[in-house]
Order: structure tokens, then sequence, then C-alpha cells
């Protein structure tokens, strides 16, 4: 009787493998699938992960609402793209882990590309060009990166002005400290006093403050680094980012980003023909 039994598991046990091997796992969905366009749809919203300290692009308005470029940039495209954008302040210096956590869909706020960025999102083409400057008080008597030397230069943590004044091995290796702050807006309190010197920061955030609060600061003619701004996705999410080019191209064309850009900077800064950029040209 045991003999049956293990003859009549033997041949289950090959009916099964032979199922399987004749196409019962062809039935199963491919693992690598790119859903993330049709999963953002289904669900009706992207949650837009920002800074909400960084004006003009994010931050919180005098009526408590979040506003900026960036946050109404993305709420016309997600409008584009048949959902509602949640926006939703975080962490800077967490982005990545949120994004590839599924926190956040996006990381949309002045988001520079860069080849170690490169590895961790899908970015989108650039839609803006920015630079890395320092800024110093208007009042104090530095006038360029060598009048810095012995002197304490801050930047946000995980920023790309950090970034910029790292790979600047010359003149990082002059100065006192670097010490990071969660914000730039805490930098700016402590700079012109015994606490900083100077920042290296965003030039389109800070000419931002500037033009807010005038004859406060000034920025140092000798720039750090010129960038672009991004949008990155999740790792894998390429249909996401590719139809959110497709709606910053439409937007583009119709004139309706360059309306946008007026109302926050003054005049039309948004590109739209410079062609994906690889790792290779942020080496």
């Amino acid at each position: 009787m045991f003999k049956k039994v293990s003859i009549l598991l033997v041949l289950v046990l090959m009916m099964s493998v032979f199922a399987v091997g004749c196409g019962g796992a062809a039935e199963e969905p491919t693992a690598d699938a790119d859903t993330s366009l049709t999963d953002l749809q289904e669900k009706g919203t992207m949650i837009v992960g920002i800074d909400d300290q960084f004006p003009p692009m994010g931050f919180v308005g005098e009526d408590g609402e979040i506003t900026g470029f960036d946050v109404e940039l993305s709420k016309l495209v997600a409008e584009k793209l048949g959902v509602e954008a949640e926006i939703q302040p975080i962490d800077w210096s967490a982005k990545e882990m949120e994004l590839n956590t599924g926190n956040i869909d996006m990381i949309w706020n002045g988001y520079t590309i860069t080849a170690e960025r490169i590895e961790q999102v899908e970015f989108t083409k650039p839609y803006l060009n920015n630079e890395q400057v320092l800024v110093v008080a208007n009042d104090s008597a530095y006038q360029s990166k060598a009048d810095l030397e012995g002197k304490i230069v801050g930047a946000q943590v995980e920023s790309a002005g950090l970034a910029a004044l790292n790979a600047d091995t010359d003149f990082v290796g002059t100065l006192a400290e670097v010490p990071e702050y969660d914000d730039y807006m805490m930098a700016l309190l402590d700079l012109g006093s015994s606490r900083l010197d100077g920042i290296a920061i965003d030039k389109i955030y800070i000419a931002y403050i500037m033009s807010q609060e005038p004859g406060k600061y000034r920025m140092l003619d000798e720039s750090l680094a010129d960038e672009y701004y991004g949008i990155g996705c999740a790792e894998g999410a390429i249909a996401l980012r590719e139809a959110i080019d497709i709606a910053l191209d439409e937007l583009y064309e119709d004139g309706t980003i360059e309306e946008l850009s007026i109302k926050w900077f003054g005049k039309n800064i948004v590109i739209r023909d410079v062609d994906q950029l690889t790792v290779d040209d942020f080496e």
C-alpha cells in the first residue's frame, strides 16, 4: 500500500512539473513590467515630495498654503496626467529614501541632477538651469573665495550646494569649518554672525530671497558650479518619467510654462531643448 501511494505522489509531482513547463508560468504577470504611470492614474493622485522652505520653488506662503513655481508646475502636470497633485513636505536629507520606499511618487523642488542621484532615481529632462553660488552678508568685507580662507562656510545637508563645495577641493580645504544645516533659512539667520561667514547655496533660491530682502545679502562673482534641475521618479518608473516629460513639453509649447516662469522669476527661464542627460555629463 505504501509503495502504491509513493508511486502516485511521484506521478502527481511529475504532472505538476509538466504543467508548469508547458506554460503554467506564462500565465503569471511579468515581474519587471513598468506600471508606474497606470498605478498612479488608478490611484488618482501623485504625491510630490518637496522642501517647503525653498522659495520660490516650494514654500509656505503668507496664507499658510504651500506655493511656489515647482508646486504650481507639478499641479499643471498632474492635470495633464489625469490625477491630482498632493504636495508632501519631506526631510530633504532623506528625499531618495522617501521616494524609493514609496512614501512619495516624485521629488520635485529645485532637485539638482547629479551623477550620484542618477544612480538612485529616474530623472526627467532638465527644465531649469541653475548655479551654486557663495553668498555673504552685504556689509561683510568678503569679495572673493580667497577672502573666505580660514572662515566658516555652511550649506544645507545633502544639498547640491554642499556637493559643489566639497567638489572644489582647493577652496574647501582652506575653510575653517563647513557646518551643515537642515534648511537654508536657518543658515541665513546665522550668516554675518560669528557662527557663519558664507553659504554655498542655489542661485535661484538666494536671488529670490535677495529680491524680498534687498540690501541684506550679496553673491560673490565666483560661482561654485553650473547645474540643471530635474524631476526625480522612483527607480524603474520609466513610464511615469516619460509621461511627465511629455506633459512638460506640451506646457512649454502652449506657453503655459512661460506665463508661470514670468510670474515667479520675471522672465522665462525654463528650458526644454536639452537632451536627456546621462551620468557622463556630470562626471
